[in-house]
């Protein structure tokens, strides 16, 4: 598996070390055991898991600025724990309402010694920011709306929202809370993924 992960980021220019691609792979392992009995993702082949999960999560690092997020409805990780393996440098909260999820991200945790993770289990709306992040993460979490209106109490007023995107969300881009104003609507490039990819990054006005 550690072979089609390094080709895969080779065709998407991701250069990490050795350390990172066993952690990745470690991660994509733990997911598959524990999806049997915990059904943590709809994705059954370790291989798909590298691209649907791996890639899809880490291309989003470049465009990410500050040090402190928050990966709202994580779900299984996603896109929090791979961001967090080739991220180091910064610290991710992992929040998620359901139990099971948050037991099987500890267990990530310390399987493979992520020491910039903290994985909580709130609902967002009832998690208090302090200190405030510099960057709320969702990936097929809610609409733009939803999102902003959960989560407008969890950045600083510099941070950021980044909402990773199937096609490109015109509709909910046009429906956007008063107070935000989109940054910028980046398109994603992933090996051998079908379908399109966007990243859209709000501010507060």
């Amino acid at each position: 598996m550690i072979n089609k992960l390094s080709s895969l980021l080779n065709a998407a220019n991701i250069s990490l070390t050795d350390q990172q691609k066993q952690q990745l792979v470690g991660y994509v392992e733990l997911l598959h055991k524990w999806n049997k009995a915990y059904n943590l993702t709809s994705v059954r082949d370790p291989q798909q898991m590298l691209v649907r999960h791996i890639l899809d999560s880490v291309v989003v690092e470049p465009h990410l600025q500050g040090e402190r997020f928050i990966d709202v409805g994580t779900g299984p990780g996603l896109p929090g724990i791979p961001l967090a393996i080739v991220r180091p440098q910064s610290h991710f909260t992992l929040l998620d309402s359901l139990g099971k999820r948050v037991r099987f991200l500890r267990q990530v945790q310390h399987e493979l010694g992520l020491t910039n993770v903290t994985p909580v289990q709130s609902r967002v709306e009832e998690f208090p920011s302090e200190p405030p992040f510099d960057g709320v993460i969702s990936r097929a979490f809610a609409s733009l709306e939803d999102m902003l209106n959960w989560c407008h109490h969890l950045p600083s007023p510099e941070g950021r929202f980044y909402a990773l995107k199937g096609v490109r969300p015109d509709d909910e881009i046009a429906a956007l809370p008063a107070g935000f104003t989109v940054e910028k609507i980046q398109p994603l490039q992933v090996p051998e993924l079908d379908g399109e990819r966007h990243l859209v990054v709000i501010t507060r006005q």
